[in-house]
């Protein structure tokens, strides 16, 4: 596990971008959520080969626990998981000033209105439907942290 710098969870700055713990090496922080171990090890291959330091969890129990242990700079989700589901580990980092300033792309088969809306209604920052390119993927995701820098 690695250290993240001095905690900034309290910094708001001027430019409404949410504030955010970084590593003390600059590397940005990735924590993965999903029961699919074949889709979870795609994205973290894919996120460590573009330079991310990557976590990953199977369930949102875990998921959740881990991104308040490492409070990262972005959680990608999956919707549908045993326990807590995607939609629920949002809400509750949303709702924790830990975790209050992580981007969440939540990565799913649910491509309906009404399953975005509701992503996006429970704090997603980005939603990506299932099946999903990797090129896309590393696109949503360098254009979530260029957001938040």
């Amino acid at each position: 596990m690695i250290a993240a710098s001095e905690d900034h969870a309290g910094d708001h700055p001027a430019d409404g971008t949410r504030p955010r713990r970084r590593r003390t090496d600059g590397v940005i922080t990735v924590v993965v959520v999903d029961d699919d171990p074949d889709i979870r090890a795609l994205v973290a291959m894919k996120l460590e080969n573009a330079g991310y330091a990557v976590s990953v969890a199977s369930d949102g129990e875990t998921g959740l626990a881990l991104a308040l242990a490492e409070q990262p700079d972005l959680v990608v989700l999956d919707w549908m998981m045993p326990g807590l589901t995607g939609i629920e580990v949002c809400r509750m980092l949303r709702d924790d000033p830990r975790t209050s300033g992580t981007a969440v792309l939540l990565l799913t088969a649910r491509a309906q209105e009404e399953d975005i809306e509701r992503g996006f209604a429970a704090g997603a920052d980005d939603y990506l439907v299932k099946p999903f390119s990797v090129r896309e993927l590393a696109g949503r995701v360098e254009s979530l942290m260029a957001r938040v820098r």
